[in-house]
């Protein structure tokens, strides 16, 4: 398998059912609409819908439904963190995926509330797409609350702005924020293509677990790149963490132990998602891909 070309395939599907599902930049409130497509429509790995579509190819001799619209959900809700992320009330940054944030391309009131559309389209994708088998659309809509609500996302959210303020939380308490803010994204994620694709409950509970240990690789390597790399490679302003005195596996453990820790995080994760059904090749090696970052 070629990862590269699979991946690019896999990530056209995803810019294919984003441009199908979201509004149209011509309905009424035109500048809403076109706040939210430049929200969702500006690049990025797609990291998360493409780990939907993978978790349920992996059971594709007895798909239960396509996908697709699950992963367009997932990226929703992702896009609406990243967009009120980056707001000044927040981290206030100026750049996201190379171009200015959603606040400074349009303004911030506009960001605001092209951020509550997304999060609210997600669960209208799901709703909709899905309502022909509402145990499967009650269950992906659960999953994806639960991620992203104030026991998650949000909750880590609330508590990595607190650790600015009162100092590095220690290693427990940054492990909290990073299983809530970056972890159960893409622990949901996993769970909701195996959902769509049938999967049995002994191979949620893997993926589940999977995703957990992948989730907290990225982001201790998102943390490294933050420190080692440069703005233009990232897309995003680097160093700014640091600046910002935000807790981090770089602030909190060091260079060198971050390192050990990301490659300990993907490991776990390449054993726990190639012990799945079917090929799990392709989200090993995305796995594996994504340390290869920092090597």
């Amino acid at each position: 398998m070629d990862l590269s070309e699979e991946l690019r395939a896999r990530v056209a599907r995803v810019e294919g059912g984003i441009e199908r599902l979201l509004p149209g930049a011509g309905e009424p409130s035109p500048r809403l609409h076109t706040a939210m497509r430049y929200a969702m429509q500006g690049g990025g790995k797609r990291l998360r819908p493409v780990m939907v579509l993978s978790a349920a190819r992996l059971f594709r001799e007895h798909p239960r439904a396509d996908a697709l619209a699950a992963a367009v959900a997932v990226e929703c809700v992702h896009a609406y963190s990243l967009v009120h992320d980056d707001l000044p009330c927040m981290d206030n940054d100026d750049l996201r995926r190379g171009r200015p944030t959603a606040h400074r391309a349009f303004d911030e009131a506009t960001a605001l509330l092209a951020g509550d559309a997304l999060l609210t389209l997600a669960f209208e994708i799901l709703a909709d797409s899905y309502r022909g088998d509402p145990a499967l659309a009650s269950a992906l809509t659960l999953e994806l609350a639960r991620a992203a609500g104030s026991r998650r996302l949000i909750g880590g959210q609330m508590e990595d702005l607190l650790a600015e303020r009162t100092g590095a939380p220690g290693p427990l308490g940054l492990e909290y924020i990073h299983l809530s803010k970056t972890a159960a994204m893409i622990e949901a994620s996993l769970v909701m293509g195996g959902l769509c694709g049938g999967a049995p409950e002994e191979a949620l509970v893997r993926l589940r677990s999977g995703g957990r240990e992948l989730g907290l690789a990225f982001q201790i390597v998102d943390d490294i790149l933050d420190a080692t790399s440069d703005t233009q490679t990232l897309g995003k302003t680097a160093g700014k963490d640091a600046r910002a005195g935000k807790a981090t596996y770089v602030s909190v453990h060091g260079i060198e132990a971050a390192r050990r820790l990301a490659r300990e995080r993907s490991d776990s994760a390449v054993e726990l998602l190639s012990s799945l059904p079917g090929d799990g090749g392709f989200l090993a090696a995305l796995a594996q891909n994504m340390l290869g970052r920092v090597r």
